[in-house]
Parts: structure tokens; C-alpha cells; sequence
């Protein structure tokens, strides 16, 4: 079998091109982000302390809606009736959790049959017992669970986040 040496000779030419290109972009990208100035990241994100609800305000397994850490960000305050690690409260059985998926940010809706946040787009599931750990579905991290505290009165207050809230590229407000 005879090869056409111009067929050879513009497709050498072509890898070539390409990986000269490839080689200038990397070392350009790599004297842009060395002569950055910019500060290096905090290492723990400081969030505001905001009022959630009361204790009186919920009821063993219902959901109330909240949002934290700003008013973009819909979330739920859950009593489920049973100690869990990480609750709070008289029977350390409070949690709270940001309701959008964290696979494409559709709302989460609770079931109160098994504690669980699900979503109706594509079926991921996220268990309240286990601090919002996922069990089922496409979403790629655990539930966003809120750190909370009560004072003396009994609210409620949010005053951090474990994990990246859907559709931001950090927690920062």
C-alpha cells in the first residue's frame, strides 16, 4: 500500500500546530497566575449568625422553611424526633439543611416516612438522620447541613454551612 506523502506531511503539520498551541497557552496561563497577587483563600468561610425560628415554632417531623445564608438561599428546619449526631435541641433532634439539590439545584422536598430530602427532577435522595449524606441519586455531594445553635429563649440561629450551597462558587456572601 502506497501512502500520499503530502497527506502525511499536513497532517504532522496539523499535531504540530495544535501542540504548539497547546504549549503556549499552558506556559502563558502559567505567568498569569504567578505573578497574581491575590490573597490565598480564608481557610474557614465566616457566616453570619441569623435568627432561623423558635423552638416553639416547630412541629416532630414537618418541615419549616427558612433560608440562610441570605434570602436566595431556601432551606428547612426539621424536628425529627429522634436523637441524630449533629442535632440540636432538649433531644439533640434538630437539623437544618439547604433544599436545593445539589445535583441542578431543583427544590427538595422532605418525606416524613423515612426523613428524607428528595428530588423530583432526578431522584436524588438525602438522608436527614445521617446529616444529609446521600443515598440515591445523581447529585455528586452530601446535603448543604447548617451548623445551629439555640440560646437561652430558644431561637434558632444558623451560623455556618457544611458544605458548597447549589449554584455559587463559594459560600461567601
Amino acid at each position: 500500500m502506497k501512502r500520499c506523502p503530502s497527506v502525511v506531511d499536513v497532517a504532522r503539520r496539523r499535531f504540530l500546530t495544535g501542540a504548539g498551541y497547546a504549549t503556549a497557552g499552558t506556559l502563558a496561563a502559567g505567568l498569569v497566575s504567578g505573578t497574581s497577587n491575590a490573597a490565598p483563600a480564608p481557610a474557614r468561610i465566616e457566616y453570619p449568625s441569623r435568627r432561623l425560628a423558635s423552638v416553639r415554632d416547630l412541629k416532630v417531623n414537618e418541615a419549616l422553611l427558612v433560608s440562610y445564608p441570605d434570602r436566595e438561599a431556601p432551606g428547612v428546619l426539621i424536628k425529627l424526633g429522634t436523637p441524630v449526631a449533629g442535632g440540636i435541641g432538649p433531644e439533640s433532634d434538630i437539623v437544618g439543611f439547604s433544599t436545593l439539590c445539589p445535583h441542578q439545584g431543583v427544590p427538595l422536598m422532605y418525606r416524613a416516612a423515612d426523613h428524607t430530602l428528595n428530588c423530583p427532577g432526578h431522584y436524588s435522595r438525602f438522608d436527614c438522620d445521617a446529616s444529609g449524606q446521600q443515598i440515591w441519586g445523581h447529585a455528586t455531594q452530601n446535603l448543604p447541613q447548617y451548623a445551629l445553635r439555640i440560646d437561652e429563649a430558644g431561637d434558632i440561629f444558623a451560623e455556618g454551612i457544611d458544605e458548597l450551597l447549589y449554584g455559587r462558587l463559594s459560600n461567601v456572601l
